[in-house]
């Protein structure tokens, strides 16, 4: 069976270069992806023992800091959710 490549697609530079030339790009925007919101920048300190632990976790993990600290930051914020959807729903009010 013969193999066909796949044709890949241009980055966004690669695109943006075509229009600046006077190209149709329209093929390349198919409305079909999500709208991401934009990313706002922290600066968080933490001490030196919490990032030898965060390191340590994230090599295990065979992900950077940054991704495990997002993680944990996730898994922390969806257990307030849940925590508070369980004291609304005992307590009768929403």
């Amino acid at each position: 069976m013969k193999k066909i490549a796949k044709k890949k697609s241009p980055t966004a530079d690669e695109i943006a270069e075509l229009a600046m030339k006077g190209d149709d790009v329209s093929k390349f925007f198919t409305n079909e992806g999500e709208m991401r919101p934009p990313i706002q920048r922290v600066n968080v300190d933490f001490t030196l023992d919490m990032l030898k632990e965060l390191d340590d976790i994230a090599k295990k993990m065979n992900i950077s800091r940054q991704a495990m600290i997002k993680s944990y930051l996730r898994q922390a914020l969806d257990q307030h959710y849940l925590a508070k959807q369980r004291q609304a729903a005992t307590s009768g009010t929403p």
